[in-house]
């Protein structure tokens, strides 16, 4: 009759020993082990255009791990606050083939190996600011690497575009993934479980893209 008591007093320690490993494992994934090796013999550059900031959130996440230059792309005069204006002044500038100055200027564009250039999708197109930039600067013999959020419309032609404007360049693979939705008035989304999610997705990125741009000589 004594046997069920010890029995019953082994399965409490047992499920308090489980639950101990098991918050430990929990724990373990919380930690986000993925990590990146910097590209050490590689001078790196990261430029970006962001309005409502989640693209700049994904700039600040690679400049984390790679080191690097990292410059906003800005303009000598501002896009509109509102919305809607800005929408048809980037339709027409699209339209005429405009390109708006700069006001951001890198110096000694010559001295990078490896060029990330940032962006949201804007009427599923490359941005006029990210165009001046591509206009602007002599990329020939560089590696490009393309990164993006948007509103969940995805890309459009914006990633060829950059092909198309750096004909002389090594592109590789981009990331992009679904940040505000300006229109519909949401607008930073890069916190809590999405930036957790966007770091993970970003790390993962990196490494693979990391081998290839070891292996081409700049």
């Amino acid at each position: 009759m004594k046997i069920f008591p010890k029995f019953g007093l082994v399965l409490i320690i047992f499920n308090l020993l489980y639950s101990s490993c098991k918050a430990e494992i929990t724990n373990a994934k919380d930690d986000n082990p993925v990590k990146v090796e910097k590209l050490n013999d590689y001078k790196i550059l990261i430029v970006y255009l962001s309005r409502t900031k989640n693209t700049q959130a994904l700039a600040e996440i690679i400049h984390e791990n790679l080191g690097g230059d990292l410059h906003a792309l800005e303009l000598v005069t501002p896009y509109p606050e509102d919305y809607q204006t800005m929408v048809d002044q980037v339709a027409e500038e699209n339209s005429s083939g405009y390109l708006p100055p700069l006001k951001t200027k890198i110096k000694n564009i010559k001295d990078y190996d490896v060029v990330f250039v940032g962006f949201p999708t804007w009427g599923m197109q490359l941005p006029p600011p990210v165009k001046s930039f591509l206009k602007e600067y002599d990329l020939t013999g560089k590696i490009v690497v393309p990164f993006n959020s948007n509103a969940g419309y995805g890309i459009g032609n914006s990633f060829e575009t950059v092909k198309q404007l750096c004909p002389n360049s090594r592109i590789l693979e981009g990331y992009s993934t679904q940040g505000g939705k300006e229109k519909d008035g949401v607008f930073f989304v890069m916190e809590g479980d999405k930036e957790k999610q966007v770091q993970n997705e970003i790390k993962n990125w990196l490494n693979k893209i990391k081998s290839e741009i070891e292996k081409i000589k700049v």
